[in-house]
């Protein structure tokens, strides 16, 4: 029998987002029910927030928002392995059913108008957040993908439905949790200049920019750690933001475009 989780909605049940300026807002109207099953942690919803959404399209992301119909589901009991699995589109979903894709397919690239594009030549790609008004994320860093999809890069500003630090799951099935700056990223900028591509300093806009340098109490290179004893992921807020890659058997709903 399928039993809702008592810290998120309840299936069917709407969460009206808040206008907060009319010139840069918008309503959602977001639906979200998340089960347990069989072994599995599933997800449906229409991928819409519980919390006001920025303007779209924008300068920075000519895209539209659009209701989805998302199913996803994790394993309720992961395991974790000692082999980290890489991470593209989307990498878990919040408890309020919006989906987190921390990546981008954007490249520096000096022959577009914009500045940046899907050509992965200059091998320079840009991180969401860092190049976040490039991108034309909103207040709660996200935007619109062409598929109308609302997405996360960061962790929003605003409230994610939790009354703990659990504010997700990732691919693998491991939790997600915001604990603010308890939680110390291993990653840092490189020092200096870069040497090829847009030049300039690292400062965070291209993935590029950083490295893993670990060090005391800091994560591990998927933003992992634990909590109360068990394995968990953590948000942070700086890079990586949210995992880039996954410790556990990834569902077979992510790592895609």
């Amino acid at each position: 029998m399928n039993t809702t989780l008592a810290y998120v909605l309840f299936a069917g049940v709407t969460a009206a987002g808040v206008i907060a300026s009319a010139a840069v807002a918008e309503a959602a109207s977001g639906s979200v029910s998340i089960t347990k099953s069989r072994g599995q942690i599933c997800m449906v919803s229409n991928g819409l927030p519980n919390h006001a959404i920025g303007k779209f399209p924008n300068s920075g992301n000519p895209h539209r928002i659009r209701a989805q119909h998302i199913e996803v589901c994790v394993p309720e009991n992961p395991k974790k392995t000692g082999r980290a699995t890489m991470l593209r589109g989307s990498t878990g979903f919040a408890i309020n059913g919006v989906m987190i894709r921390p990546g981008t397919a954007d490249y520096y690239d000096a022959s577009s108008r914009r500045g940046h594009s899907r050509n992965p030549a200059s091998g320079w790609q840009l991180d969401g957040k860092g190049a976040g008004k490039m991108l034309g994320l909103d207040r709660n860093n996200a935007h619109v993908d062409q598929r109308g999809l609302y997405h996360y890069h960061a962790m929003p500003k605003a409230g994610l439905l939790s009354t703990s630090s659990l504010v997700g799951f990732a691919a693998d099935g491991f939790e997600l949790h915001y604990v603010g700056s308890r939680a110390k990223s291993g990653y840092s900028l490189k020092p200096g200049h870069r040497n090829s591509g847009p030049g300039g300093k690292h400062d965070g806009t291209y993935v590029q920019d950083w490295h893993y340098t670990g060090g005391s109490g800091t994560l591990d290179e998927c933003n992992g750690g634990t909590l109360n004893g068990k394995f968990v992921y953590f948000v942070t807020d700086s890079y990586p933001y949210f995992p880039h890659c996954a410790w556990g058997k990834v569902s077979r709903a992510f790592n895609r475009p």
